[in-house]
């Protein structure tokens, strides 16, 4: 399965360090460190980060904007490379913020990006917290917490993430500072938000292989999150398997847990629906769908939940697909993908690529989804 990879390096990142200007931002700032000599050094510090992908070319595609924003260091190095913005020769925060939006919408599984808090705020800005972003430090300012710690720390995530490692989804900090007061030895930082970074899996084993989950804390802690993340106005449409029954338990309802039940404002609307009738209610009001994937075997989609047809997933939309499990149970799988079997090929392809999976409270995980090929 390939990893698509979305890349937006800032050509100008970093240009004003060297020269004492304490930043970049701005086009004025830029041109004149260009003045005073400073050598553009973002693409380089991509190069860094991208080497460590090299041995994992046949599984990746590179998704970009063109020239110095990621085209030309991409192809340079051989990877499959295609260009979905168009940059002009001068780029500024207006091009990053559109290259993301434009990467959000060919639906990347990450977006690598080249800069500095400036960068990170305008990369926010485009698309927020909707897909994991991860930073590889070439600014000059670099108080947030999306970057990694070295370019060459940036790709060993990305690989991970390619080989199919259990990798840790957090939110972290946007932050910035104002250039002008920093120019005149005053530091004012500000947050300008989140967005959700992949970091390496830092975690202690506490359930068993197998059968039904020994530790109930960890379904408590994933049944707590859900519940607290559920909108009143809502419906949600609750999957087969004992962890979304550990959510059902939490709430108090009646569970089916062979069957497919419907809630609302943490009511049961109806309990072991029919493919039709589920059709039916995700008329009436936004739905989300809550599912667990079959220990061992890593189907979420096409063994013990048909009434989950193709209509209806579609209906519900990929982003509206809350995955749930342990980190046990995805060890288990020992890196094979979650699977797609819902009788539609064409969905079937469309739900693959890498999801995010909740793991606790607040804690998630990245995880690759494929299907029956």
């Amino acid at each position: 399965m390939q990893f698509k990879l979305g890349l937006i390096v800032n050509p100008v990142a970093g240009l004003g360090g060297s020269v004492a200007l304490k930043g970049s931002d701005g086009a004025d700032t830029a041109a004149q460190a260009l003045a005073l000599g400073a050598t553009p050094l973002s693409n380089q510090r991509t190069a860094l980060a991208l080497s460590q992908l090299l041995a994992y070319q046949s599984q990746l595609t590179i998704y970009t904007a063109s020239g110095e924003m990621g085209e030309r260091i991409a192809t340079e190095l051989g990877f499959q490379t295609e260009v979905i913005y168009n940059a002009p020769v001068t780029t500024t925060a207006d091009d990053t913020e559109a290259c993301a939006k434009a990467l959000k919408a060919k639906g990347v599984d990450l977006i690598l990006f080249a800069g500095g808090d400036g960068t990170a705020r305008n990369i926010c800005a485009a698309i927020e917290d909707s897909i994991a972003v991860l930073g590889v430090p070439a600014g000059c300012k670099i108080h947030s917490g999306v970057y990694a710690i070295t370019p060459k720390a940036a790709g060993r995530v990305v690989e991970m993430l390619i080989k199919g490692e259990l990798v840790t989804l957090a939110e972290a900090d946007v932050m910035d500072i104002d250039e002008q007061a920093f120019r005149q030895g005053t530091v004012r930082a500000k947050r300008y938000g989140e967005m959700q970074v992949p970091s390496e899996l830092r975690y202690v084993q506490s359930v068993k292989n197998g059968g039904k989950e020994s530790d109930e804390l960890v379904l408590a802690d994933i049944a707590a999150y859900v519940i607290g993340n559920m909108a009143a106005d809502e419906q949600y449409i609750m999957g087969s398997g004992s962890t979304v029954a550990a959510i059902m338990e939490e709430l108090g309802l009646d569970n089916t847990l062979l069957g497919v039940d419907l809630i609302q404002d943490q009511q049961l609307l109806g309990a072991d629906l029919t493919a039709q009738q589920l059709l039916a209610f995700a008329d009436k009001a936004p739905t989300k769908l809550v599912i667990t994937l079959i220990g061992g075997q890593g189907h979420i989609f096409g063994r013990g939940n048909q009434q989950l047809s193709p209509a209806l997933i579609r209906k519900v939309g990929r982003d509206n697909i809350i995955v749930v499990a342990t980190k046990t149970k995805l060890q288990a799988l020992n890196g094979r993908p979650l699977i797609a079997d819902t009788g539609d090929a064409s969905l079937d392809e469309e739900l693959s690529g890498f999801i995010k999976v909740i793991t606790g409270y607040n804690d998630h995980v990245m995880y690759a989804v494929g299907h029956q090929e």
